[in-house]
């Protein structure tokens, strides 16, 4: 007797994150990232200076004319945006004292940026020592990131999926949880060597394997570029429905 394996229903997975990557601009599209996961996972950040916000308690920089967060009040930031969700923009800097160095050029840069959501030459500042510029457009459901490390990119991906997997264990039953070993991990190697797939533009998806030993499958599928990323989770029952193009299991 054959038996046919059941292929898995879309709700069966934990998770789903769209990532496209320009390696010649050094920025990533994303759809399914929100910002709150951006700041919980991509290490500790330095002062925001915002370049579209609707954000009422901003710190107000004259030199510029701009608004900013302080590093201290970032998390406070990002709690405001989880309610209601807006287009967000933001490069962040070292302090202020570099901020107040910035030319007219490269203050009328930053305002293209803002504005336009591209830069007009490379949008890592020597002054602003910024790591990241965010560019979010929420109606879109797609957040455009320039990365000073490109790799930081991938690595912001695996710090989010390990903590869905985390999460997911921490809510087992006692006995199944594995107590000395930990969690199973996702690592940044495993990613790093499917990155030519994300360069073509990938949805990933995270699945818990039914086995009495914690084992997840990160299915990875290529997407047409008929398939925009705004589009992806209208369409999200027919992607699933194509065998992925690779599969790392952890």
């Amino acid at each position: 007797m054959i038996m046919v394996k059941k292929a898995r229903d879309t709700e069966d997975y934990l998770h789903h994150i769209y990532i496209h990557m320009n390696e010649a601009d050094q920025f990533v599209i994303f759809s399914g990232l929100t910002m709150q996961q951006f700041v919980q996972n991509a290490g500790p950040l330095q002062h925001l200076l915002l370049l579209k916000h609707e954000y009422e308690d901003s710190s107000f920089n004259i030199h510029t004319q701009l608004e900013f967060v302080p590093d201290e009040e970032v998390m406070s930031f990002t709690k405001e945006y989880m309610d209601k969700p807006t287009d967000l923009r933001w490069i962040d800097f070292a302090d202020e004292r570099r901020l107040n160095m910035l030319t007219p050029q490269e203050q009328a840069e930053l305002l293209y940026i803002g504005h336009k959501k591209e830069p007009i030459r490379s949008p890592f500042y020597y002054q602003l020592q910024n790591r990241f510029v965010y560019l979010s457009n929420e109606e879109e459901s797609m957040t455009k990131i320039y990365f000073r490390e490109l790799n930081d990119s991938i690595h912001l991906v695996v710090n989010i999926l390990n903590q869905v997997v985390r999460d997911k264990e921490r809510g087992a039953p006692f006995w199944r949880r594995k107590q000395k070993e930990g969690y199973p991990e996702l690592t940044l190697e495993q990613c790093i060597a499917h990155k030519p797939l994300m360069k073509e533009g990938v949805l990933l998806s995270l699945f818990k394997l039914e086995k009495s030993k914690a084992t997840y499958d990160l299915e990875i599928r290529s997407l047409p570029e008929s398939v925009f990323p705004d589009e992806i989770w209208d369409e999200l029952t027919a992607v699933m429905k194509h065998n992925p193009d690779e599969t790392i299991r952890f």
